[in-house]
C-alpha cells in the first residue's frame, strides 16, 4: 500500500502556491501558480512543450509516442517551471497533476511523477480533472467565480455545463457523435491539409467563399440542446468528392463553408443552452458565458459568440489563447482552488481515461463515444 498523502487544511485567506503537471494528450506542461489571500490567481511560470512534430507524420496523435515523449520531457519541464517561478519544492504547498480524462499512457506518466514529487517533498497531492481545469480557468485569468454557463469545446469534448461551484457541475448538453475539435481535424484530413487540422481549416477559411458550397446546419432549431457534427463532416466529404480534384481555392471554399456551418450550429445550440441554464438556476442566475478548451482559440467562434452573448444579456469570457489549449497553469489553478477547500487525494489515486464532470448525467440516446460519459 502507498503511504498516505499529507493532508492540509489551509488557514482561511492564506496564499497557496501549487505546482501543476499536464500530460493528458500531446502537450507536456508544468506551471507554478499562486492563489493569493483574496482568491486571485497569479501565474509564476507556465512551461509548455508541444509534441506536434513527433505526431505530424501520422496526421494525428499517436498515444504510445505521446507517452514516451512525456516521460522524456517532463522532468526538465518541471525543473524549468520551478526555476522560472524562482521557487523550490520546499516553498510549494501542493502538487497538482492531471488524472483524467485523456490518453491513459500520458496520464500515467504525469500522475506518477506528481505523486513522486509530492511524496519526496512531503506535500499533498491534488488529482485534477482536466475538464474542471478548463472550466475554472476564468478564475485564474479574470477572477471570475461561479455560477456561469460553460461551453467546453476541444478535440475530445463538446458540452454545455452549468458551473455552480468548484466540484459542482451539471451537464446541459453534449455531442451525440463527434466533438467539435474532432470534426475540424477530420475535415482537415479529408481535404489533405496539415496537422494539427483545426488551425489549418481556420487559416484556409479566411481565403474562402463560405457561400459557394451548401452544407447542413446540424440540430438547428431543435428543442434539445445537443450538438452533432458527423453529418456535417460527411457533407464536406461528399462535396469534396464531387469537386475532385480539388484546387487550393476549392479547399479554401470548403473550409469557409464548414466554418460557417459550424458557427451557425454552435450559436444556435448555445442559445438553446442559455434558456435551459436559466431554467436550471433561475432567471436571476449570473448571465455569464465562458468558452474553454482548445477550439476556444478559433477566432471565428469567438466572433460569433461575441455577437450572441450580449443579444441574450450575457457577458462573454474566453481565456487568452495560451490558456485555451492544454497547459500546466490551469491544472495548478484547479489544484489551488481544490486545496483552498481542503480537497486533496491519496497516492493510490488511479488515472482515468474517462472522467465526466457530471457523473450523474443521463446518457444521450443515440450518442456516440463522446456522449454523456465523456
Amino acid at each position: 500500500m502507498p503511504p498516505p498523502a499529507p493532508e492540509i487544511k489551509p488557514a482561511p485567506g492564506r496564499p497557496l502556491m501549487v505546482l501543476g503537471l499536464e500530460t493528458s494528450c500531446d502537450e507536456t506542461a508544468a506551471a507554478v501558480v499562486v492563489r493569493d489571500a483574496e482568491g486571485r490567481g497569479v501565474i509564476r511560470s507556465n512551461v509548455v512543450r508541444s509534441q506536434i512534430e513527433q505526431h505530424r507524420p501520422y496526421l494525428g496523435v499517436v498515444p504510445e509516442i505521446a507517452a514516451r515523449a512525456h516521460l522524456e520531457l517532463l522532468p526538465a519541464i518541471v525543473a524549468k517551471a520551478l526555476a522560472e517561478a524562482e521557487v523550490t519544492l520546499g516553498q510549494i504547498d501542493a502538487v497538482a497533476a492531471t488524472a483524467g480524462p485523456g490518453l491513459i499512457g500520458g496520464l500515467m506518466v504525469g500522475l506518477t511523477m506528481g505523486k513522486a514529487i509530492a511524496l519526496g517533498a512531503g506535500k499533498p497531492l491534488v488529482a485534477v480533472n482536466h475538464l474542471e481545469a478548463h472550466a475554472l480557468t476564468p478564475g485564474l485569468t479574470e477572477g471570475l467565480s461561479p455560477p456561469y454557463l460553460l461551453l467546453l469545446v476541444s478535440g475530445g469534448h463538446t458540452q454545455l455545463l452549468a458551473v455552480e461551484d468548484v466540484g459542482r457541475y451539471r451537464r446541459i448538453a453534449t455531442t451525440i457523435d463527434d466533438a467539435l475539435g474532432e470534426a475540424f481535424d477530420k475535415t482537415a484530413k479529408l481535404l489533405g491539409l496539415g496537422f494539427p487540422g483545426g488551425p489549418e481549416v481556420e487559416r484556409l477559411s479566411r481565403m474562402g467563399d463560405p457561400t459557394r458550397f451548401r452544407l447542413p446546419r446540424p440540430m438547428l432549431g431543435r428543442s434539445e440542446p445537443h450538438f452533432s457534427f458527423a453529418g456535417l463532416k460527411t457533407a464536406v466529404r461528399q462535396q469534396a468528392s464531387a469537386a475532385a480534384p480539388l484546387s487550393d481555392q476549392d479547399a479554401a471554399d470548403l473550409c469557409a463553408a464548414f466554418e460557417a456551418a459550424v458557427m451557425e450550429s454552435v450559436s444556435d445550440r448555445v442559445k438553446r443552452g442559455m434558456a435551459l441554464y436559466e431554467e436550471l438556476l433561475g432567471e436571476d442566475a449570473a448571465r455569464m458565458l465562458v468558452v474553454a478548451g482548445g477550439v476556444a482559440a478559433n477566432q471565428r467562434l469567438a466572433s460569433a459568440l461575441k455577437s450572441l452573448a450580449p443579444s441574450r444579456g450575457y457577458r462573454l469570457s474566453i481565456p487568452p489563447i495560451a490558456l485555451c489549449t492544454d497547459n500546466g497553469a490551469m491544472i495548478a489553478w484547479a489544484g489551488a482552488e481544490r486545496l483552498a477547500r481542503g480537497l486533496t487525494d491519496g497516492f493510490d489515486t488511479a488515472p482515468r481515461a474517462r472522467w465526466p464532470l457530471d457523473s450523474a448525467a443521463t446518457p444521450v440516446l443515440g450518442s456516440g463515444r463522446l456522449g454523456a460519459k465523456a
